[in-house]
């Protein structure tokens, strides 16, 4: 049984997290204490989420709200992320390049086997260009590519394909017909969504500590990080 204060405490923090993402002992230190301190409190927040299609994790003194894939009310419906990433009249090879894009930049920071999964601390938009370009030719080159194609679930020459139809550009640009507008529409989604910083003066790429509490909490369990090294052809031990 729980009493109304307990209640009231949980819809408090639950209203909270649903408007803002995250709850942080910085910024709210109250309903932080009140949620830490009390295992009831805890539980009622936490099965909202449940009830909502969503967990309720918290990881280095910040509480999340963290919608199950499959939640288009608080999450991102594939259609939605089309529009946000993509040109006006994309296909389905142009969201599954971005996709692509945003796995390989998860994996070029987050590979090490150590106390943190994170193994670089900043990345160029130019390498990480570079980097995608040459995983993608390197893939299609494999003389089994139908073989890599089916076990990790990713069409490569679809993606290259794609890919090598946008124009390149020597200036800056956020043009997402170019292949560097196209990357720099996803980089500047996914600053908006709090999990990286990117400074296009200084095309530097750096991830932040949000980003970093969900690859080694959430991401990237056992499960999760076998399936994306597979796919981009690692061992477990890279």
């Amino acid at each position: 049984m729980y009493n109304i204060e307990d209640i009231n405490t949980s819809n408090k923090i639950f209203y909270y997290l649903i408007q803002n993402g995250e709850l942080s002992e910085e910024k709210e230190k109250d309903l932080f204490r009140m949620y830490s301190e009390s295992e009831q409190v805890m539980n009622l927040v936490k099965t909202q989420g449940e009830n909502c299609n969503c967990k309720v994790e918290k990881y280095s003194g910040v509480i999340y709200l963290i919608p199950s894939e499959d939640n288009n009310f608080l999450g991102y419906s594939k259609g939605e992320l089309k529009k946000e990433l993509c040109k006006s009249n994309c296909n389905d090879k142009d969201y599954y390049l971005s996709q692509f894009v945003i796995l390989t930049l998860l994996v070029e920071f987050y590979g090490s086997q150590g106390r943190t999964s994170k193994c670089k601390y900043f990345l160029k938009g130019g390498e990480l260009l570079n980097i995608i370009s040459n995983r993608l030719k390197e893939s299609v080159e494999k003389e089994d590519l139908e073989e890599t194609q089916v076990k990790t679930g990713i069409a490569y020459t679809n993606i290259l394909e794609r890919f090598e139809a946008l124009k390149s550009s020597d200036k800056q640009t956020t043009s997402r017909t170019t292949k560097e507008g196209f990357i720099y529409t996803i980089l500047n989604f996914l600053e908006n969504q709090g999990l990286i910083n990117y400074v296009p003066m200084d095309d530097m790429i750096t991830t932040t500590s949000k980003l970093d509490n969900f690859m080694d909490w959430n991401i990237l369990n056992k499960n999760n990080y076998h399936r994306v090294v597979t796919a981009f052809g690692g061992e477990l031990n890279e």
